[in-house]
């Protein structure tokens, strides 16, 4: 530590800890392991870091569950992307992450550095973005709230996706009266490798330069990590600051000049400044290479005057990245992002010492061993309540005996008879289950050239595999994404539900012709350290972690946003449906042997794949169902069970006629069920069917 420096011993009051994020038993860790009390920078940097959407503190025991490993696997968790090998030497980077709380404050804003956030993800990794799909969960559309929310979320996601170049080709939206307080906005992005070398994210090289690339440092989004590790309230309504500002066009750039620098082989580490900014990326840097990170904050470029080092380091600005360079090839890379119109200097340099070192004015504003920061955080190993909340216990009681009689003709419903025909059009006017074509116009899914199957005519999204780095080249191998989970059956069933979400996204993948080979996954829950949430969280993981073996999809990555909560009138937090959104990516060897769900010509038989008909009324169930909920507004039953070898059989059955050419479309039984798919699949083909046209197969 240098003479001049600006760490100080005093300690601080209850108020100021806890406004970081920190609990009073934390900050007694962190003047153990410093042996001193922080100053105001380092009480910072420690609070975003020590938050749940850094560390992990209470969800990192469960993840352990996942299978991470695979013969495609490239890369796994840990990285900013997971990386697949999809043959041909083409390798496929692929992530999904939240930006729940700032789309509730800012949706246009939130939504909008949502999507930049997650492409830089992928293209930190080497990989020029080629996809972008998006999962979302509002409250009842006819709240003024909700609308507003949807269209500044939907805007914001166009605007940005639009604006860079990169194609929206897929995803989900749902409407619950369970997101009214706290939407969720979930972004995955898709990339293509273009460097030969992965680009990883430790630092190595004692004495090579530290170069801060990209836009200019503010005082948007500070805090943004610990912001969206806490429940909301009226107060966060007002924590704009805690939102970044996202600019497309320079992002663009920053894509063009950072797969430029990538390719010159300078550049031997690199890594987002995303949640926690300079203080994530210093010191995740520093901890993955096990060295150390020197940081002048003198030499980083500002668009604010008077920024003190905690507002330096817990800035979220966007568009900005940290490499490490090859010692003497600085320069060379300075040239190229100037070329771009971008900011690079050299800000610091590695160091042996394992410390995250910052300077400020002559002086060391902060100083912390960098495992302290970004690996050896608290974790919390919670215990499971003995036995299932009361909630679920009652809803498990649920049969359909609770129901009104029903005619062959319909069903009466307070005192009126609603026709089996009325019914059907009730459920296609529920948000969740309509057309979402009025949104996804607004994305451009066809940009780059490369999308095979648009929104809203398939299950799951194509998008042709172009080599990038050889000209005029082509491919006739594809990757299919899907985002899925229904997150009633999550909330009744939390095991069986994300057993459920699994099989739903490879179901997905299987009814273009696609063959499901990784997972990317996005944990949506309230306060784990509430009983009834952390034993949802657990007992989805669990579900998830299984699915994933059964079907042989390991988890390469993904994001865990808990805290999903709002306080009532009299301060009691409300939590969202627990929502494990399942981001899959599938392989399709051959483009010419994919379908859509659409009926194509009239006389075509309909195949029901999956039990006999004789049989299949014994399995199902209505739990957790559209139908119950619409119709009878009733959330309650057991949801449907996954029958892992059935589900694998009916798969392989489906892509197997797809590549043979006996399958010209195939939909899945989803929301709404049977009659649904059928009606989905007439909208999408522009005709009909009958009840007749009926055959069965397995």
């Amino acid at each position: 530590m240098t003479e001049a420096s600006a760490i100080t011993t005093a300690p601080f009051s209850l108020g100021e800890i806890t406004s970081e994020g920190l609990k009073p038993e934390e900050y007694e860790e962190i003047f153990r392991r410093l042996g001193r009390h922080p100053n105001k920078a380092e009480l910072g940097m420690f609070g975003v870091m020590w938050s749940e959407h850094c560390c992990y503190k209470n969800s990192r025991p469960l993840l352990k569950q996942f299978p991470t490993t695979g013969s495609r696997v490239l890369v796994g968790p840990g990285e900013n992307a997971g990386v697949v090998d999809v043959g041909d030497g083409l390798r496929l980077a692929f992530k999904i992450e939240s930006h729940n709380h700032p789309s509730a404050v800012e949706p246009f804003q939130g939504a909008a550095t949502g999507v930049g956030g997650i492409l830089r993800d992928i293209f930190t990794m080497g990989a020029r973005p080629i996809a972008i799909l998006n999962s979302l969960r509002f409250g009842d559309l006819n709240d003024a709230r909700t609308k507003r929310l949807l269209s500044g979320v939907v805007a914001g996601i166009s605007h940005y996706g639009n604006c860079v170049g990169v194609p929206t080709v897929g995803g989900e939206v749902y409407f619950d009266p369970a997101y009214a307080g706290n939407p969720l906005v979930n972004a995955m992005a898709l990339g293509l490798m273009e460097t030969p070398d992965i680009v990883k994210s430790g630092a190595i090289g004692i004495g090579n330069p530290v170069l801060y690339v990209g836009s200019t440092t503010g005082r948007d989004g500070m805090g943004g990590a610990s912001f969206a590790s806490s429940e909301l309230s009226d107060a966060s309504m007002d924590d704009r600051p805690a939102v970044q500002v996202g600019d497309p066009f320079l992002e663009k750039s920053l894509i063009e000049a950072c797969l430029e620098a990538f390719r010159t082989g300078a550049v031997v580490a690199a890594q987002d400044m995303g949640a926690a900014g300079i203080t994530c990326s210093t010191s995740e840097m520093a901890a993955k290479g096990g060295v150390g990170i020197e940081l002048d904050l003198d030499l980083i470029p500002v668009r604010e005057t008077g920024m003190v080092p905690y507002e330096y380091l817990l800035s979220e600005s966007q568009e900005r990245m940290l490499f490490v360079a090859a010692k003497g090839r600085e320069q060379e890379l300075i040239d190229i992002f100037e070329r771009w119109g971008l900011h690079a200097v050299v800000a610091g340099s590695v160091m042996v010492e394992p410390i995250v070192r910052i300077l400020f004015q002559g002086s060391v504003a902060a100083e912390i061993p960098a495992t302290a920061l970004a690996d050896n955080t608290p974790i919390y190993h919670r215990e499971l309540p003995p036995q299932p909340p009361d909630y679920a216990q009652q809803a498990w009681t649920w049969n359909v005996a609770a129901l009104p009689p029903c005619t062959a003709e319909g069903i009466s419903i307070a005192a009126t008879l609603q026709t089996w025909n009325d019914l059907l059009l009730k459920l296609l006017d529920v948000p969740t289950i309509a057309s979402k074509r009025w949104i996804y116009r607004q994305y451009d899914h066809q940009v780059q050239n490369n999308t095979v199957l648009l929104p809203g005519g398939a299950d799951a999204a194509i998008v042709r595999l172009r080599p990038q780095t050889e000209p005029g080249a082509t491919s006739n191998r594809g990757v299919a994404a899907t985002v899925d989970c229904n997150a009633r059956y999550v909330y009744l069933h939390p095991y069986e539900g994300a057993k459920a979400a699994v099989a739903e996204a490879a179901r997905n993948l299987s009814c273009v012709g696609a063959e499901p080979i990784a997972v990317t996954d996005n944990l949506n829950f309230g306060s784990p350290e509430n009983p009834t949430g952390y034993w949802q969280l657990s007992e989805a993981c669990r579900g998830l972690a299984e699915a994933c073996q059964e079907f042989s999809t390991p988890v390469t990555g993904g994001n865990v946003s808990l805290y999903n909560e709002t306080l009532d009138s009299q301060g009691k937090p409300q939590a969202i449906y627990p929502t494990p959104v399942v981001g899959m990516v599938g392989l399709v060897p051959d483009l010419t042997k994919i379908c859509g769900q659409g009926w194509q010509e009239e006389g075509d038989r309909i195949y029901l794949l999956g039990l006999p008909l004789e049989t299949v009324s014994s399995c199902i169930t209505l739990g957790g169902s559209e139908y119950l909920a619409a119709i009878h507004g009733t959330i309650a039953g057991m949801p449907p069970i996954v029958d892992f070898g059935l589900e694998r059989q009916v798969q392989a059955a489906c892509r197997e006629g797809i590549r043979q050419g006996w399958v010209k479309s195939a939909h899945d039984c989803a929301e709404g069920g049977l009659a649904i798919a059928l009606a989905e699949a007439c909208i999408s083909g522009g005709g009909g069917s009958s009840e007749g046209a009926f055959s069965r197969s397995l």
